[in-house]
This record gives C-alpha cells, sequence and structure tokens, in this order.
C-alpha cells in the first residue's frame, strides 16, 4: 500500500510507567524484533503499520477487507499530568484543569529555552522593548505574551 492507500488511519497512543515495555511492544509488532537493551524514549515518537482487517460475520463468512494505516504512537512513560475529576457538564475544574497543564507546559518550556541570545531591550515594533511592554502589561493586568 502506497501512502494513501487505505481506508482507515487509526492511530493508538501507548501509555504506561517508564520501563515497562511500551517501545518494545510497539517494536516487536511493527518490526518482529525485540532489543534487550534500554534504551528510553525521549518526548514522544511513533511507529507505522499497514495491514488488512476482514471481520467475522456472524456467519462466520468474512466481510470485505479494510486497508489499516496503523500509527502506534510511543510516550516517555514519565506523564505526571495532575489528577482532576472534571465534568464537562456542569463545568467542574475543567478550566482548572487546562490552566494546570497551561502553566506546567510554559514552565518547562521557560527552563528549555535559552533566553541568553536574546538582546536586553529589544525593541518590537511600537517602540517600546520587551522587558517595558511587559511589565507595562501586567500593571494593566493584561497579558505580556
Amino acid at each position: 500500500m502506497s501512502d494513501g492507500d487505505y481506508d482507515y488511519l487509526i492511530k493508538f497512543l501507548a501509555l504506561g510507567d517508564s520501563g515497562v515495555g511500551k517501545t518494545s511492544i510497539l517494536y516487536q509488532y511493527t518490526d518482529g524484533k525485540f532489543n534487550s537493551r534500554f534504551i528510553t524514549t525521549v518526548g514522544i515518537d511513533f511507529r507505522e503499520k499497514r495491514v488488512m482487517y476482514r471481520s467475522n460475520g456472524p456467519d462466520g463468512v468474512s466481510g470485505r477487507g479494510q486497508r489499516i494505516h496503523l500509527q502506534l504512537w510511543d510516550t516517555a512513560g514519565q506523564e505526571r499530568i495532575p489528577y482532576f475529576e472534571t465534568s464537562a457538564v456542569n463545568g467542574t475544574n475543567v478550566t482548572k484543569a487546562v490552566e494546570t497543564l497551561l502553566d506546567l507546559i510554559m514552565k518547562r518550556m521557560e527552563r528549555c529555552v535559552d533566553k541568553s541570545w536574546i538582546p536586553e531591550g529589544v525593541v518590537r515594533s511600537n517602540g517600546h522593548s520587551s522587558t517595558e511592554q511587559l511589565h507595562e502589561e501586567k500593571d494593566k493586568g493584561k497579558c505580556g505574551c
């Protein structure tokens, strides 16, 4: 099957604690191989496989084959997104959950980005430096983004 030559694209996401074998299972399924060396997944990765799927009807007769493109996503197994009980019905903790995730992501990005290459007082198109604008907008209660 060539690219785009399939009936369905199905994505699976492998979740679990670090070191339990998520990557090994995905490699075994897609390549039929096992690597005994432990190599930790950094971030996220994925494997792909094309398969033909035939369902058996109640009478035992196979139906028409479906061409399936599987994307098997592999996570680092280090997810520690906090637990919230939420309700889409009445909105309980929905905003809190999303804002907490956003806060965690932004803090991680700030730690990862090397800001040393940005010159102090970079002038923006409005004539204010980025640091001046940030302080002005924080004083106004607006986002400095």
